[in-house]
């Protein structure tokens, strides 16, 4: 990176920055004729007397010649407002596509960091650098020689002009000038350091926020809110400080900079007075004179705030180079390069006193010498502090070695491009981020190298916006690959296309066990039936299926309750016995339902809305009659109740109020919350009597007249049940049942789940339900998935992509010991014939493999088969007793 912010400038913008200091300079002349044309307007036209005048072979009157004068100025006006225009619009383009060069500069250096560079500079000082410190560089980059040049030239085309019409006068304009070009640079160098300081401070705000979010189980875990909110107000005060000291300094220069302004006006009301008096000076000179100062008050101020901001953004890119710029950063080659081997992967992989040392010279590996075929399966053991982690990332390029070599057969593993490296070895750690994407996009994501098919449109106007796309990234110094291009790598996975690259990710899913729960995420998944005809197809027949199965056995007909447009299903809730369909949208959810108008006022025509203030009262107050002793958080509140734990208090004064004065007389929001009570009751689990069968008749009557009379901005808001459709915003379960569970054993669900399952197996329908699962969200950084599916889909992703060398470390630590045992043995027959280095947590699955190396404190302690070491490597015995 450049190392000053206009060497940045320089670089990147030189033809530009000429381009607009030419328009500047040309604007000049039109500025200097829209000053003196007031005075010949005052001292000729208004006050002249030998009319008329011959302009351009024309005899114009005074009148005349007064509106000819008026048409140029206003001409003038119109001119010099349009070059403002045109170069400010420029310098706010120049100035937004350098913003972007920059931040895409930054994060193209994230990505080029060692590992070990994240371990001392945490997210929290990154994002808000590359995000938010360089903003303000984006508007200053297109001011950085335009606004000086044209305030600059603007305010001496003002002195100019001023010095022509008197050099008295013009001395007074500028006769304090240099007072304020001393002192206000000097007092704004101590603002600047007290930015300096700001900065700082608010990243260690950031990265305080930052520990919090990633933290927040074990700050509530060990009950240390309280610390947290001390650190966060000790920070925040610091902040306060520094930003209230730049207030106090900052609004003192200004207000001496005004003070020293208003001083100028009385030099040209006292000589310029005096002046004109004695016949020095025209009156209209006088009056062109002030009206050119009023306006050189602004290109002065302009100047001086560009200082400030030269001085700020100067500071803010010289802090970012500082963090952006270490010098063990990657070279930008090594991520650019697009070669591959040509070939088979080389081998050995070797290590020749390799070693691995912290920046405080703490040595994690020491002097490892060792040489592992690539083609073999490879077992590392070692404790949590035997170097053995340390090992296996340098072994895949994610460490470099502080000192000695590793090569991959004659070439330097270290200087080997990424496109190399990150395409014939994978390497799978204990702990995998995901992306905030679905099950399929972090399953292909390791085949997204370089974009392979660009997009497709039809319409013409997609193809222009996307070529102008195109043109302005590569102007701003971005990538030109699209990010909307097909990516994905088929041939690398063994696929042809999207179709058998999704067999290929069944398999490895299989392989992993986890299919299963991609099964389960398909069930709870939806689809769109219009697009995906086919599929819904398929499920209509499973849900017929399930249907005639529920008749031919009145053993399983027991379990389900299916819906039916004319009866009220007593195992749903009221709410969905009502709408009779699914909610789309946030007009008739759960949660607000109670307060929707249209709901209200059909509620109101069928008698039921008297009805649900006092079923909710009456739920309240059972509620609270149940549940006000037991502490928050107890089961029976999720199992039972309608109210939470924290919300249960609230009802208490409400119910008070209600039985002493009635429901009518609470507040609108009050009876609101009672209203909303009767919509979550299921008749067959509260078993309250409170839905008698009176009641359910006049909700039945309530969802025909919802239907019936639904206003048209409600039409998009539900998706009906019907028998014979698919209802695109229900799960493919729910789909499949068209009913509810009936609430009986605590067996009923699984059956359930295993009369689905049957129906599915017999349309053949597991693979196309799995299809579904893969678009299923994995939340942020995966975070919806338990420890264990990230951990076997990290395993998936790694055998889909079919690496030579695959290197794992404690990649199956969260599952049981069976389940590791299956799935290590599916890894390695799927591994045959290539290099699998895997570091083992658990000594004794070493044994089925080929090699297993020992590390002790940082060194290789052992090496050879399984057997062997275990007779005589004191290090591999103490591991397998402490296992």
């Amino acid at each position: 990176m450049e190392k000053t912010i206009f060497g940045f400038i320089y670089r990147y913008s030189k033809k530009q920055q000429i381009y607009i200091l030419f328009f500047t300079i040309l604007s000049f002349p039109f500025l200097y004729y829209s000053l003196e044309l007031p005075k010949i307007i005052i001292n000729d036209a208004i006050g002249g007397e030998e009319f008329p005048r011959q302009v351009f072979n024309m005899q114009l009157g005074q009148f005349s010649y007064l509106w000819m004068l008026c048409g140029i100025f206003l001409a003038l006006v119109f001119i010099n407002g349009g070059f403002k225009y045109y170069l400010n619009v420029y310098r706010g383009l120049l100035g937004e596509r350098m913003l972007r060069r920059l931040r895409y500069e930054l994060y193209q250096r994230v990505l080029r960091f060692r590992l070990p560079r994240f371990k001392r500079m945490s997210q929290g000082e990154i994002i808000p650098m590359v995000v938010a410190e360089v903003e303000p560089l984006g508007g200053f980059i297109g001011d950085a020689f335009a606004l000086p040049a044209f305030q600059g030239g603007t305010l001496l085309t003002y002195i100019v002009f001023i010095f022509i019409q008197d050099p008295v006068l013009g001395a007074a304009a500028i006769s304090l000038y240099p007072l304020q070009g001393y002192l206000i640079p000097k007092l704004q160098r101590r603002v600047n350091q007290l930015g300096k300081q700001r900065v700082r401070t608010v990243r260690q705000l950031s990265d305080r926020i930052g520990e919090t979010v990633s933290g927040v189980q074990e700050i509530h875990a060990n009950d240390t809110s309280n610390f947290h909110q001390a650190e966060i107000t000790r920070i925040l005060g610091r902040i306060f400080e520094i930003r209230y000291e730049i207030y106090r300094r900052k609004f003192f220069i200004k207000f001496l900079n005004n003070f020293i302004n208003q001083i100028t006006p009385f030099f040209f009301y006292a000589i310029g007075g005096w002046l004109v008096i004695r016949g020095d000076l025209s009156f209209g000179a006088l009056v062109a004179v002030l009206a050119a100062y009023k306006d050189l008050a602004s290109p002065w101020k302009e100047l001086l705030t560009y200082y400030q901001m030269m001085e700020d953004s100067r500071i803010k890119y010289e802090q970012v180079v500082q963090q952006f710029q270490p010098e063990d950063i990657i070279p930008l080659e090594q991520i650019a390069d697009d070669r591959d081997l040509g070939g088979p992967l080389p081998s050995p992989l070797t290590l020749q006193n390799s070693g691995v040392a912290t920046e405080d010279g703490e040595k994690l590996l020491e002097a490892v010498s060792v040489s592992l075929p690539t083609d073999r399966h490879i077992a590392v053991l070692g404790d949590s502090g035997s170097g053995r982690d340390v090992f296996l990332m340098l072994c895949a390029r994610l460490e470099i070695p502080s000192s000695g070599t590793i090569r991959l057969g004659e070439e330097d593993l270290t200087e080997l491009p990424e496109a190399i490296t990150g395409r014939v070895i994978t390497y799978v750690g204990a702990h995998t981020t995901m992306l905030t994407d679905t099950l399929r996009a972090n399953l292909y994501y390791p085949l997204k190298h370089r974009p392979l098919v660009p997009p497709h449109d039809d319409d013409a106007e997609a193809k222009a916006q996307r070529r102008r796309a195109l043109a302005e990234s590569l102007a701003a110094g971005n990538t030109g690959m699209d990010a909307q291009a097909d990516w994905i790598d088929y041939a690398a996975a063994g696929a042809s296309g999207p179709e058998d690259l999704q067999e290929r990710a069944l398999e490895v899913l299989t392989a992993v066990e986890m299919v299963g729960d991609v099964y389960r995420m398909g069930l709870n998944g939806t689809i769109d039936g219009t697009t995906r005809s086919e599929i819904a197809e398929r499920v209509l027949q499973a849900r017929r299926g399930v249907r005639q199965r529920l008749e031919a056995d009145p053993g399983i007909a027991a379990l389900v309750e299916l819906f039916r447009a004319d009866a009220y299903n007593t195992s749903a809730t009221v709410a969905e016995n009502l709408l009779f369909g699914t909610p789309v949208g946030p007009d008739l959810a759960p949660e607000s339902i109670a307060e929707q108008p249209y709901v209200l006022s059909t509620l109101e025509k069928v008698g039921l809305v008297e009805e649900f203030l006092r079923i909710g009262t009456q739920v309240a107050e059972t509620m609270i009659e149940l549940f006000a002793d037991l502490p928050p958080g107890h089961q029976f509140f999720e199992q039972f109740s309608f109210i939470s734990s924290d919300e249960l208090p609230d009802f208490q004064p409400l119910i008070t109020k209600a039985r002493a004065d009635g429901v009518h007389a609470l507040r609108p929001e009050a009876r609101a919350r009672l209203m909303a009570l009767p919509f979550k009751v299921i008749v067959a689990r509260h078993r309250l009597g409170l839905i008698d069968d009176d009641i359910q008749r006049r909700i039945l009557d309530a969802r025909r007249r919802f239907a019936a009379d639904l206003p048209a901005d409600l039409q998009g808001s539900i998706e009906f049940f019907d028998a014979d459709r698919y209802n695109g915003a229900a799960t493919l379960q729910d789909n499949i049942l068209f009913g509810k569970v009936a609430y009986g054993p605590a067996a009923t669900q699984d059956r359930v789940q295993a009369l689905i399952a049957d129906v599915i197996d017999q349309l053949d329908l597991r693979h196309t339900v799995v299809a579904v699962g893969l678009d299923y969200s994995v939340g942020v950084a995966g975070m919806r998935l338990s420890t264990i599916q990230r951990q076997k889909l990290a395993l998936a992703r790694a055998l889909l992509k079919r690496p030579d060398l695959l290197i794992l470390n404690e990649a199956t630590s969260s599952f049981d010991g069976a389940t590791q045992q299956r799935v290590a043995a599916a890894v390695r027959q799927r591994m045959a014939g290539k290099g699998l280095i895997w570091g083992l947590h658990r000594p004794s699955l070493a044994r089925e493999f080929e090699d297993v190396l020992v590390l002790k404190g940082g060194r290789l302690v052992g090496q050879g088969s399984f057997a062997e070491l275990e007779d005589k490597n004191g290090a591999m015995r103490d591991l397998l007793a402490a296992e």
